[in-house]
């Protein structure tokens, strides 16, 4: 690739994460100079952090592009072409295993259940996304509809989610989420693309889709059974202090400290997936230097980009958002809360930077038929009801399963009446959407707010992300169901048409 290629690509990318992020700071910088004035160390954390959020955007959404698509795609198609099933599967799982436990947010996941002893949590929750990944290639291979493993799936955790305490209940399902992270999701996605492209059936499109909805279901099942198990009684959780940021200095000992801590969990985290890769491709892929520098700086820009990235948001972003939760909740007129709860939640989705990597896969496979700009709409509308319901939750205390159970049967119901593949797409899009921008501002976000209005953290404020899980679910296959009716519309007139002028007048014509 030339290197004004590259930097027209560079370019592209950039006004994607200025449009993604700008929002976001104008929102912020907005509240804090009305209704929640923020202190100014603050303030400078949260724009430093949108600096490096924008920057890492960048180079992770090009990195993701270049490396870890391909990468996924070569690895699927080859291990379907390989013919040996029992192979196949035992490689399936080993990957999601040892991707899992090198994802960074699991060890965050761990400190929060202290009842249960965090390498028996890791290994649990990477075991439940290893098993689900099998899942997801035994039903690409045995022709299988998705809707029906997922209706057997969610019925079993709602099931198992009856028998533990409700502050358990909430982390459980917060762990699908994070365990699917910017990383993992790009290369899972694309795996199921790459397995899907060696079948010339009717079904192949849209079976490229529906791998991360079934390993978003392995953290929960995991993390649920195990609370049958250990019968945890204590999941308290003590949020970190407010940094006090009194100048320059301090100010950049933030970041400066933030920065190693990223820089060797990112390395970790790409091990597995690069170790993989290299299996792959000295066994059997054998590609060409060109091809394979290409994904190698791919990797590279990836690496730069998460490491930035995840700075910039959990050292810059979750103070902020702590703060503002804190200082909206404390107003005379709490429940204002709630619409600016919905309008951050609109916009924050769009930072995600697995959203980026989805939207082109999917106009890619479906020749753009179904398209990116509509997809985001679906997305920042289902995530600004869902923060919308998480901030009621934060002010009343009403328990998460009365939100959940009837989102996901409505999920569930749409599934029969839309096109399968936009189910496959939404359920996809709930372990994108739910990634490290909800972790770093919306969970401190709603998390402040309760402390300000005397909540319990864990059983009120957790769930934010299972809430951003759910809602894309519903939103995406109303946008199926949109898009079925414009389809059956655009046929009927087709039909008229013929009938008011004949087919041989048309084909006169």
């Amino acid at each position: 690739m030339s290197d004004y290629n590259m930097d027209l690509r560079l370019t592209d990318k950039l006004k994607e994460a200025l449009a993604a992020v700008c929002p976001i700071i104008g929102i912020v910088l907005l509240l804090s100079f009305t209704i929640a004035p923020v202190p100014a160390g603050i303030l400078l954390l949260f724009l430093f952090g949108a600096v490096l959020l924008i920057a890492g955007m960048m180079f992770f959404t090009l990195g993701a592009e270049l490396s870890m698509t391909p990468m996924g795609e070569k690895i699927g198609t080859k291990m379907a072409n390989a013919g040996h099933v029992p192979v196949v599967l035992l490689l399936c799982f080993a990957l999601g295993f040892v991707i899992t436990v090198s994802e960074p947010d699991l060890q965050v996941l761990a400190e929060q259940v202290p009842s249960i002893p965090n390498h028996v949590l890791i290994l649990a929750v990477a075991g439940g996304v290893g098993l689900f990944l099998v899942i997801a290639m035994l039903r690409m291979l045995l022709f299988r509809a998705l809707s029906a493993l997922l209706i057997c799936f969610y019925t079993a955790l709602f099931v198992l989610a009856s028998l533990i305490p409700e502050d358990f209940f909430t982390v459980a399902f917060d762990s699908g989420g994070v365990t699917t992270g910017p990383m993992t999701v790009p290369f899972i996605m694309a795996l199921g693309v790459g397995f899907a492209a060696v079948r010339s059936d009717r079904h192949a499109e849209e079976d490229s889709f529906g791998l991360v909805a079934l390993c978003s279901i392995g953290p929960v099942a995991a993390v649920l059974f195990l609370g049958l198990l250990y019968h945890p009684k204590d999941t308290g959780y003590i949020p970190s202090p407010t940094p006090d940021i009194r100048d320059s200095v301090q100010l950049w000992n933030s970041f400066a400290s933030g920065f190693p801590k990223y820089i060797k969990e990112i390395a970790v985290s790409l091990l597995p997936i690069t170790v993989f890769f290299a299996l792959f491709q000295v066994v059997s892929l054998r590609l060409k230097k060109r091809k394979l520098l290409r994904i190698l700086i791919g990797i590279l820009y990836t690496y730069i980009g998460l490491v930035l990235f995840l700075t910039g948001a959990n050292v810059g972003f979750m103070p902020a958002g702590s703060y503002l939760g804190g200082m909206i909740a404390g107003l005379p007129y709490r429940y204002i809360l709630i619409p600016i709860g919905m309008v951050i939640g609109f916009f924050i989705v769009r930072a995600e930077p697995a959203i980026y990597v989805l939207m082109e896969q999917v106009e890619e496979i479906t020749s753009g038929a179904i398209p990116g700009r509509a997809m985001e709409i679906s997305l920042s509308l289902g995530v600004a009801v869902s923060i919308g319901l998480a901030m009621v939750r934060v002010l009343t205390g009403i328990s998460l399963l009365w939100f959940i159970l009837p989102g996901y049967i409505m999920a569930l119901c749409l599934s029969f009446f839309v096109p399968k593949i936009f189910t496959a797409i939404a359920f996809d899009s709930g372990g994108v959407a739910s990634g490290p921008m909800t972790a770093a501002f919306l969970l401190p976000f709603a998390m402040g707010a309760c402390q300000a209005v005397g909540g319990n953290i864990v059983r009120d404020a957790f769930g934010v992300v299972a809430m951003v899980a759910m809602t894309p679910l519903i939103a995406i296959q109303i946008l199926g169901a949109v898009y079925r009716f414009r389809a059956g519309r655009t046929e009927e007139a087709e039909e008229s048409y013929l009938d008011i002028w004949g087919e041989d007048d048309i084909i006169e014509l």
